[in-house]
């Protein structure tokens, strides 16, 4: 029998957005936004700062629920789904967070071991050669027993990626996975992502702004700006589409479609002067 839920469900694509509307604060930040993440592909999510990245991640997660529109994973409706199910669900999904967010009393084996303690029975011996298993693919097996404070930012943002494979995902969302770090840390962490892309078969969605990084190790690229997908394209032609918001957005410029002043009421009335001069 055919789940409903899954009806939708398309081989290719693994992630499939439509429609989705979200207002909050009276700010629209998606306007019936349209997009696909393909399977087993690294997908970038960009645009300018305050446009819903992250936002669009807790959608694909369930920690949020848009005003209209689908959000299917892997056929998945999430917003439909019960708890139980998102709960689930979730455990198919790897989440980089920006800051690594490791426990900072545990070590790094704890760290990785976390997840699997708090969602399975596991016996302590599998326990530990999972864990060792994925802190070996990170290449940091020899750094088991330091402390989150002992890391350099590299380090701490792999410990985050190994506790981020531990389950075998089907999917890994990065948020900011560049933030911070020195070139030898980002080539360390650009070489992971696409190295775990092949060799596991996952999906990989990245939240970043740097262009040269994301070039490096995306298949495709979204530039979201005003609620809708602006351009889009592969890493090595979007930049160069000659679009007014592609030439704002990686060209640096002041001026463009993206306003520099936040929407306010007038300038005047706000100071006063409107009622000095009545």
């Amino acid at each position: 029998m055919t789940d409903p839920v899954r009806a939708a469900s398309d081989d290719r694509t693994l992630v499939r957005i439509r429609g989705l509307t979200t207002v909050l604060n009276g700010k629209t930040v998606f306007d019936a936004l349209d997009l696909d993440i393909p399977r087993g592909k690294v997908t970038a999510i960009m645009g300018p700062s305050g446009t819903g990245k992250t936002t669009l991640l807790k959608h694909i997660t369930g920690q949020m629920r848009g005003d209209a529109g689908e959000v299917r994973v892997d056929g998945h409706n999430v917003p439909e789904l019960s708890r139980l199910q998102l709960f689930e669900l979730r455990e198919r999904i790897g989440y980089l967070f920006q800051n690594s967010a490791l426990l900072t009393d545990f070590d790094v084996f704890e760290n990785v071991a976390f997840p699997l303690r708090q969602h399975t029975r596991l016996p302590e011996e599998l326990i530990r050669n999972i864990v060792l298993t994925k802190l070996q693919s990170v290449g940091l097996r020899g750094a088991a027993r330091l402390m989150p404070s002992e890391l350099s930012g590299g380090m701490a943002r792999r410990v985050a990626l190994a506790r981020a494979i531990v389950f075998d995902p089907m999917l890994i969302l990065y948020d900011e996975p560049f933030v911070g770090l020195d070139p030898i840390a980002l080539n360390q962490v650009l070489k992971l992502i696409r190295t775990l892309n092949e060799t596991l078969g996952i999906t990989s969605v990245l939240v970043a702004h740097e262009l040269e990084a994301i070039k490096q190790v995306a298949d495709h690229i979204y530039l979201i700006a005003n609620g809708k997908v602006v351009a889009q394209g592969d890493p090595a032609t979007i930049a160069a589409d000659g679009s007014p918001w592609t030439r704002q957005f990686f060209g640096g410029e002041a001026d463009g479609p993206v306003p520099f002043q936040y929407p306010a009421g007038d300038y005047a009335t706000a100071l006063g002067f409107a009622e000095q001069r009545a």
